[in-house]
């Protein structure tokens, strides 16, 4: 436990909210920036005591639910929560399960990209988020429930449309699904979610169990596919994967090689979106 550097750390962030930003009045008599100590205290459920030594460098080590008390009182963000148990020598606990929101800047990234289809996955490979055009190259995520959004619980599970859509690198993609699962295992330990999801897939397919067993957790990245589409027929895409790190999440981006019959194809799915022109 570093006591100077959680004092100094504290004070920071407690200078630095104001109080409207908790719920407080700000009254008229202010001697100090951002909020008073016995107001931390009162938002952390603890004592105004404990937490002026602790911000003089002089309490105990704070439990795991100070520290929680304090990481709501001092609204930090994720990075600055971490760095707060490092400081009070307490390692923050590994997260509950993979995050599922996205955040709001993806979701507007997602509407401003009308040649490219796009999707946002989660650490599991469940589908949170997508754009127009990737529905129609893929399928309508909207119309499904969550469970079925999930492109690992897919590949292996589901032989529906060729299994993913008719990608040509399907043995791939299942490869590194495997791959990236046991990776996700190994951060989510006590996750239900991804417990079950292992478990599921082990039971149901011999192709995740062999995989699985081959303990592998090197992804290569993937440069390009061919998508087998209902209703334009084959077209070929560029595959970029940008990660969103404090998500865990990953935004992959499809789109054609300028000029290409595959760019044509994209556009028409643009105009098409999900409707079926062979029925």
């Amino acid at each position: 436990m570093d006591r100077d550097e959680l004092a100094a750390f504290l004070r920071d962030r407690r200078e630095r909210i104001g109080p409207a930003e908790v719920g407080l009045p700000a009254g008229p008599r202010r001697r100090t920036p951002g909020l008073r100590r016995e107001e931390v205290a009162q938002l952390a459920f603890i004592s105004t005591e404990y937490y002026t030594r602790l911000e003089q460098a002089r309490g105990p080590r704070p439990s795991r639910e100070v520290l929680s008390g304090l990481v709501r009182a001092l609204r930090l963000t994720d990075a600055e929560r971490d760095h707060l148990h490092h400081l009070a020598g307490a390692p923050p606990a590994p997260p509950p399960g993979p995050p599922r929101e996205v955040r709001q800047s993806i979701l507007d990234l997602l509407s401003r990209l009308p040649g490219t289809a796009a999707i946002v996955t989660s650490a599991i490979g469940e589908v949170l988020a997508w754009n127009d055009l990737a529905a129609a190259l893929m399928e309508d995520f909207s119309a499904l429930s969550r469970r079925d959004r999930n492109l690992i619980r897919r590949v292996f599970l589901d032989s529906h449309q060729g299994g993913l859509y008719g990608v040509s690198d399907a043995a791939a993609f299942a490869r590194d699904s495997a791959q990236r699962l046991r990776a996700a295992s190994a951060r989510y330990p006590d996750s239900p979610e991804v417990t079950g999801l292992v478990a599921e897939l082990l039971a149901g397919s011999d192709e995740f169990a062999r995989l699985w067993e081959a303990y592998e957790v090197s992804v290569l990245p993937t440069l390009a596919k061919t998508f087998h589409h209902p209703v334009v027929g084959p077209l070929t895409v560029n595959c970029d994967v940008l990660h969103v790190p404090d998500r865990d999440q990953r935004l992959v981006l499809y789109t054609a090689t300028p000029g290409s019959p595959s760019e044509e194809a994209l556009r028409l799915l643009s105009v098409v979106g999900t409707q079926r022109m062979d029925v």
